[in-house]
């Protein structure tokens, strides 16, 4: 099931919105802890990057987004807990590629994932990576496709559940060349790594991020990468194309919410007038900030700095038809030099 484009327009916009409003002091969003749900266990991927964007988000908001995870049933369990909760900004849902092929895994959802969840904002594209425990035989990837074919039905492979990234990895590598291997679901890909650093699994496809140090250690074997080109993270291991031709398999991670309704307090930033705080070094004695011209970003004032000189306050107004592309706000010191940050749509941050 493929996402709408308005929907992307919509994960675009709220891309825009959510880190405007913690310096608009004006604004009362965030007004309490928001609940982040990641809906697979601690340790995965999907809780890695939840963890990162939540404490990232807790620091420029300055209120806690607390990570919770509910996992199950490939990630429906803790998509579900999202769809019920109340639109208001305050329950936000970790969103992978699961979500979009779970539709045509499970007949009888209680959400549909298009209509009910908002897209906020994207995070990253992953790569897989297909790996086995040191003990096992195969060397690469023919020789895994010679030892299954010799073998059928003795392979265990690991998953994070039914509809889980790991699982269709290893169903597109099944198909494509006709393997018979034993899946063993997990609820979630972490307790099936920890399982197959043990032994108890011969092989798994999983996100690279999570088994690289893993594999640098040498307590697991790379055979290769999901994606079309190799990894520059993994030298030299080649990528399961280069025997299975044709394949690949990425996967995507962002943040989505219950519905529209939930970021339209963030959306609302536009047309209004705020007094923004930049953070960072060496401020005192700014002689001048400027917004990039036709953003829809004015200055209405000078800008003051703080004693300490680690804050720069300054008065702007957002025009009702501000584009969200790539703004950037610069900030002019007493030597003529610049500090700039061009971040996507309307943010203002400088850096440190």
């Amino acid at each position: 099931m493929l996402l709408l484009r308005r929907q992307f327009l919509r994960l675009a916009a709220g891309t825009a919105a959510f880190p405007l409003l913690p310096m608009a002091r004006a604004q009362s969003y965030p007004a309490r802890p928001v609940r982040l749900v990641a809906p697979f266990p601690a340790g995965g991927v999907v809780d890695l990057f939840a963890r990162l964007i939540g404490q990232w988000l807790s620091e420029r908001l300055g209120q806690p987004f607390v990570v919770e995870n509910r996992a199950g049933a490939g990630g429906n369990l803790g998509t579900e807990i999202v769809v019920k909760a109340a639109p208001d900004g305050y329950t936000l849902l970790m969103i992978a590629a699961n979500n979009s092929w779970n539709a045509t895994l499970y007949d009888n959802l209680n959400f549909d994932f298009a209509r009910d969840i908002a897209p906020v904002a994207g995070l990253c594209h992953g790569v897989g990576v297909l790996e086995v425990h040191p003990s096992f035989p195969a060397q690469s990837v023919p020789e895994l496709i010679a030892y299954a074919r010799s073998n059928p039905g003795k392979i265990n492979a690991g998953t994070g559940g039914i509809g889980s990234g790991q699982h269709v990895y290893a169903e597109l590598f099944r198909m494509m060349t006709g393997v018979n291997m034993t899946y063993v679901h997990y609820r979630g890909g972490a307790p099936a790594l920890r399982d197959l650093l043990s032994g108890q699994l011969h092989i798994m496809f999983d996100s690279l991020p999570i088994s690289i140090e893993h594999i640098r250690a040498g307590k697991l074997r790379a055979l290769a990468v999901t994606s079309a080109t190799p990894s520059e993270t993994l030298p030299g291991v080649p990528t399961v194309g280069d025997f299975v031709p044709g394949y690949e398999a990425r996967t995507w991670i962002g943040v989505g919410a219950p519905s529209i309704d939930s970021i339209s307090p963030i959306l609302e930033s536009r047309g209004q007038t705020f007094t923004l705080t930049l953070r960072g070094q060496n401020f005192q004695g700014v002689t001048a900030v400027t917004a990039t011209p036709g953003s829809g970003i004015f200055i209405d004032n000078a800008p003051s700095a703080n004693a300490a000189g680690t804050e720069v306050t300054v008065r702007i107004s957002i025009a009702a038809d501000a584009p969200l592309g790539a703004n950037v706000l610069r900030v002019v010191t007493p030597g003529g030099a610049t500090r700039e940050d061009a971040v996507p749509a309307n943010t203002f941050t400088v850096l440190e």
